[in-house]
C-alpha cells in the first residue's frame, strides 16, 4: 500500500523558485504521470519525492507518516532515470543484486528477487551481460529490473524512454503497463510523450512553471481541458485556438467573418477565445459554404489520417484532420466551419474554462 500527500511543497534553488506550492494526492496502486514543457518543475518534484533534493517547504507524507527529513534509502521508494545510471563493470545479474544487497537481504533473497524481475523483464539470457553489451531498450528493461527488486512501495520513472528510438519506445512502454498491471505498485511516471500519458495513466497532472495546471483522467484532460494551457498542450496536433468577438449567437474573427452557434457561455458580448480539435473542423473547396475562409499551408499524410493546415486571414493556423486521400495543394483558398457543440471556450482575459 503506498498512499501519497503533497502539501504545499515548494522548492527553490538560491534566490530562484522552482516550484510555488504543488498539492497533489496519489492513491494507492495508481499510476500517475507528470507532463509539461521543459522547466516546468516536473523532474525536480520527482525528486523531492525520492529524497535526492530537500524540500523548502510544505510537507511530503507517505502513508500517513511525513518524509520530509527520512534518508532516500529509508522511504520505500525506487526511481529509474533518464540515463540508465548502470554501473559499467557490473554484468546486469549484478547490477541489479547491488541496491538489493545494500538492504541486507540473504543471498538466497536476493537471488529470489532477481530470478523473478529477471522472468518479468524477460532478462534471463543477459544476466551475464555488461550494459556496453545491451542495445538501449535492454538497458531500460535492466534499469527497471534493479528497481523492482528492491520491492519499493513506489516507482518513480524519469523520462525512462527517451534515450530509445520510437519502435523501442513502443515496446518498453508496452513491458512498463504490463509491469504496473502484474506488481500493482504506485507508479509516477515524467513524460514529454503524449502518447505515453495518454496511453498509460490512470491520472495525469499538468504542469507549467512550477504549478500543477490540471490533474485528471487522459480523456478529462482531452474533453474537458481546465484552460488554453492544457488545451494547447494536450493532444497531438494540438487544438487550435482563435481569438473572437462574441456577438448574439455569432462568433465573430478578426476580418469580419463569423461561425453560428447555438450555445453559447453565459454572459454578454464581448471578447472570448475558442479552441477546436483537429477532427471537429470541417474543411470544403466550395468558397459558398458556410464558415470562414483560410487558405492552406501545407498537408501532413501521415498514413491512415492526414492533417491540413490553414491559415486564417488574421495569422492564425489552423490544423484540420481529413482524409488521407483527400489532397489539398498549398496556396488554395477553402472554407473553415466546424458544429457548434464541438467549440470550446476560454476566457479571453485568463485563459479559463468557461462552461456552455
Amino acid at each position: 500500500m503506498a498512499q501519497l500527500s503533497l502539501r504545499g511543497i515548494k522548492k527553490r534553488f538560491n534566490d530562484t523558485d522552482v516550484l510555488h506550492g504543488i498539492d497533489l494526492e496519489i492513491g494507492d496502486r495508481e499510476f500517475v504521470v507528470f507532463v509539461g514543457p521543459s522547466g516546468c518543475g516536473k523532474s525536480t518534484l520527482l525528486r523531492l519525492i525520492a529524497g535526492l533534493d530537500p524540500i523548502s517547504d510544505g510537507e511530503f507524507v507517505l502513508n500517513g507518516r511525513q518524509m520530509n527529513d527520512v534518508h532516500p534509502s529509508q522511504r520505500g521508494i525506487a526511481m529509474v532515470f533518464q540515463s540508465y545510471a548502470l554501473y559499467p563493470h557490473m554484468d546486469v545479474y549484478e547490477n541489479m543484486a547491488f541496491g538489493a544487497r545494500l538492504m541486507g537481504l540473504t543471498k538466497d533473497e536476493v537471488e529470489a528477487r532477481i530470478a523473478e524481475a529477471a522472468r518479468m523483464l524477460r532478462l534471463n539470457e543477459l544476466l551475464k551481460r555488461k550494459p556496453r553489451e545491451l542495445s538501449g531498450g535492454q538497458r531500460q528493461r535492466v534499469a527497471i529490473g534493479r528497481a523492482l527488486v528492491r520491492k519499493p512501495e513506489v516507482f518513480l520513472l524519469d523520462e525512462p524512454l527517451s534515450n530509445l528510438d520510437a519502435a523501442l519506445r513502443s515496446e518498453v512502454r508496452l513491458e512498463i503497463a504490463r509491469l504496473h498491471r502484474q506488481i500493482g505498485g504506485t507508479m509516477i511516471y515524467v513524460t514529454h510523450d503524449q502518447v505515453e500519458a495518454m496511453t498509460l495513466a490512470d491520472r495525469i497532472v499538468v504542469m507549467n512553471l512550477g504549478r500543477i495546471e490540471q490533474v485528471g483522467t487522459p480523456r478529462e484532460l482531452y474533453e474537458t481541458p481546465a484552460n488554453v494551457f492544457v488545451a494547447s498542450f494536450i493532444g497531438s496536433p494540438k487544438m487550435s485556438l482563435v481569438d473572437v468577438q462574441r456577438t448574439g449567437n455569432q462568433l465573430v474573427i478578426d476580418g469580419g467573418e463569423s461561425l453560428s452557434v447555438d450555445e453559447l457561455p453565459a454572459g454578454g458580448d464581448g471578447p472570448l477565445k475558442i479552441g477546436v480539435r483537429p477532427d471537429a473542423w470541417q474543411l470544403s473547396r466550395d468558397l459558398s459554404s458556410p464558415g470562414v475562409s483560410a487558405s492552406v499551408v501545407y498537408t501532413e499524410y501521415l498514413g491512415e489520417n492526414a492533417f491540413v493546415y490553414v491559415r486564417l486571414p488574421e495569422g492564425t493556423l489552423v490544423g484540420v484532420r481529413t482524409a488521407p486521400n483527400d489532397i489539398y495543394e498549398p496556396d488554395v483558398a477553402v472554407r473553415l466551419n466546424c458544429e457548434g457543440a464541438a467549440i470550446h471556450y476560454f476566457s479571453a482575459e485568463d485563459g479559463r474554462r468557461l462552461p456552455v
